[in-house]
């Protein structure tokens, strides 16, 4: 036989209910005095299902910003599913890897005990950053020295680690260094070496808008630091950045 719910339980079940999700995702990231800025992934945080729910309350808000904007979206053809076509861009494309696990990444060990420097790159890679939620745009290229004790993951599993980092409103600063922590800890190798070049449309759409200005930066990691022959080497071994070529 089924039990009725005490009163208290059927307003505390009414009042879940009645609660935004973002707000109950919040509230678990709080409890677990968890941070949760732009470029934090949060996915242990978000239950089956929240997910989708999460895209109604985020197609709702920016609902309300098109009409604070003014724009008459019922009557614009153009505008009439727009707040429903960026909530699903943000939470599903550009913003994802906020709110999905890290790829499965498969590991081999260093049976050959291979310890000469590997490049891999250019890997195209693409963001937003975290003042404007303008597009960020570029290219990385990873160096690693492996040793034998170095777990080896396929050349395509670095450009899933990248997607997942830079998925997230990012400042490029920060995403390199959070790209190299992930690599370091799935491999260990004696050496890591990232180099990031991207175009801010920060930059080029608003701002100074200029179109031709690039943000260059580096990681450097374990025996990167110490060996100015092995990080000459890396730096000459990246094909000329304009293009590949």
């Amino acid at each position: 036989m089924l039990m009725k719910a005490e009163p208290n339980q059927q307003a505390l079940q009414a009042a879940d209910e009645g609660t935004p999700v973002s707000v109950k995702i919040r509230e678990r990231l709080l409890a677990a005095r968890r941070r949760f800025h732009a470029n934090d992934n949060i996915a242990d945080y978000v239950q089956p299902g929240e997910l989708e729910a999460l895209l109604d309350e985020v197609e709702s808000k920016m609902q309300g910003v098109l009409d604070s904007m003014v724009i008459d979206t019922s009557s614009d053809h153009n505008t009439v599913d727009t707040a429903r076509r960026v909530a699903k861009m943000y939470l599903n494309e550009v913003f994802r890897g906020r709110y999905v696990r890290p790829p499965t990444i498969t590991e081999f060990p260093n049976a050959e005990h291979l310890n000469e420097l590997m490049i891999v790159g250019p890997i195209t890679v693409r963001s937003a950053c975290s003042h404007h939620f303008c597009p960020v745009i570029g290219k990385i290229w990873i160096g690693v020295l492996p040793n034998e004790h170095t777990n080896v993951i396929g050349l395509s599993k670095y450009a899933r680690l990248a997607e997942w980092v830079m998925g997230r409103p990012q400042i490029q600063e920060e995403a390199v260094v959070q790209l190299a922590d992930l690599i370091m800890d799935k491999t260990q190798p004696d050496g890591l070496a990232i180099v990031m070049e991207a175009s801010h449309y920060c930059m080029a759409w608003r701002g100074v808008k200029d179109m031709d200005s690039k943000m260059i930066n580096s990681v450097m990691r374990g025996v990167f630091l110490k060996d100015a022959a092995l990080r000459r080497e890396f730096l000459a071994l990246i094909p000329k950045r304009n293009g590949g070529n």
